[in-house]
């Protein structure tokens, strides 16, 4: 499993940097030939002096997409996870129910199955009401600056 891993990581770190710097298009690529140093010009410092060549970083998730929209989609992903994932429950929990045959211990088992599956949908969709709340404030405290 360790080696998986790693290799994993390794795919994911080393090797599109190789394959960049092989092309001439890697961070901060400013439209140089290929095989030039990608970091060509000037930028200003700290102290406003020419320091020395620009580095730009490129988003990897795309042009004007920042935190809260990455975070959104994130959780997008989850309800839709657990979506599936209540859908699932529910059928259970209905066999439970098939299953307990009026045995009590079995129904006092069901019911709370269906309980604590019915708070955990209610938890999926209130996470999306908190984190539009949650967005909501903060851009409202950034306006007011």
């Amino acid at each position: 499993m360790k080696i998986v891993l790693h290799l994993i990581l390794v795919f994911l770190f080393a090797v599109p940097g190789s394959l960049a710097a092989d092309t001439g298009t890697s961070l901060g690529s400013t439209g140089n030939a290929p095989g030039t140093p990608a970091t060509s010009g000037t930028s200003l410092g700290p102290t406003g002096n020419t320091s020395g060549p620009t580095i730009r970083l490129v988003n990897p998730l795309g042009e004007g997409v920042g935190l809260m929209q990455l975070l959104n989609k994130i959780l997008d992903f989850v309800i839709q996870i657990g979506t599936i994932v209540v859908i699932f429950m529910l059928v259970y929990v209905g066999y439970l129910f098939v299953i307990a045959r009026g045995e009590p211990g079995a129904i006092t088992k069901a019911k709370d199955a269906l309980m604590w599956t019915l708070v955990g949908a209610l938890i999926l969709l209130g996470s999306k009401a908190i984190a539009l709340a949650i967005e909501a404030t903060v851009q409202a405290l950034s306006v007011g600056k």
